[in-house]
């Protein structure tokens, strides 16, 4: 009986191990097939049946992209706002989140209850205000229009609150005891110990600035000043047949991203485990 259960349960592992592997395979094909469209003479990927692999691979697309186009200029200015936004968002996040487990004054909770509401709203729905914010401080058509409605983030501050919860109150008032100011409890202390959840939120922050496109294509106006997701999408309207030219414009937007969260997923499951956990 214990080896009949035993045969079942490594045929029912195997099996699930197998549809895992297909559904996988099934999620990349789109991607692989992008990447291999880039590479294709013109009008190839167009082709019935389409071809899976190009018969004679070229970077012409690619040239045209950092040449004729200079996509170059908006990978700039993508990078540009992703990084300047997720340090910043870092700083203010980890320090509301902290304050908000941690630290003791009026209205605490009843301001986070009030924040963590906000989490209902739909984004679409705060946009028209936002945009309405951003116009009296001057910042329409300017990087800092892009950059200052991403430094605060509801979901960062819930994120990095309910991970510092777990950071016992005897050792941060062992510090304080000891004359360490709260500038110093929070950099000696709290940040080594948000470490993995700090992790995260980088990644998840940088994530969606650099795929933003609805709100860079708000504020923005200058096509000069455009970032990648706004550029590609001009890019369809201006070559709506070349489908090649537009999947390597597709790859040049989803490589640098890719190869950040490969390079950071551990720390990034780790985050969100450990985070869940406490």
């Amino acid at each position: 009986m214990n080896a009949s259960q035993a045969q079942r349960d490594r045929m029912s592992s195997i099996a699930l191990h197998a549809a895992l592997v297909v559904f996988g395979a099934l999620s990349l094909l789109p991607l692989l097939w992008m990447v291999s469209a880039s590479f294709m003479a013109n009008g190839e990927a167009s082709s019935f049946p389409p071809a899976i692999i190009p018969h004679h691979p070229t970077l012409e697309h690619y040239r045209d992209l950092f040449g004729r186009l200079a996509l170059g200029r908006y990978a700039f200015n993508s990078a540009l706002v992703a990084v300047v936004t997720t340090t910043l968002a870092l700083a203010i996040n980890s320090s509301a989140g902290y304050a908000f487990a941690k630290l003791r004054f009026r209205g605490r909770d009843q301001t986070f209850r009030v924040l963590a509401a906000g989490l209902a709203i739909p984004v679409q729905v705060a946009m028209l205000p936002l945009f309405l914010l951003v116009k009296s401080l001057g910042l329409v058509n300017n990087y800092g229009g892009v950059i200052v409605p991403g430094l605060a983030s509801i979901f960062g501050i819930f994120l990095v609150r309910q991970y510092a919860l777990a950071i016992p109150d005897d050792l941060l008032d062992a510090a304080r005891i000891d004359g360490a100011s709260e500038f110093r409890v929070f950099r000696s202390i709290v940040l080594p110990t948000i470490k993995p959840v700090l992790a995260t939120l980088a990644l998840w922050t940088f994530l969606a600035t650099w795929n933003d496109f609805m709100w860079p294509l708000i504020v923005l106006s200058d096509d000069y000043k455009y970032t990648l997701p706004v550029a590609l999408a001009g890019l369809v309207g201006e070559h709506a047949q070349d489908v090649e030219l537009m999947m390597a414009g597709a790859v040049v937007t989803v490589l640098p991203v890719l190869t950040l969260f490969l390079f950071l997923q551990r720390y990034y499951v780790e985050g969100v485990t450990e985070g869940s956990v406490k």
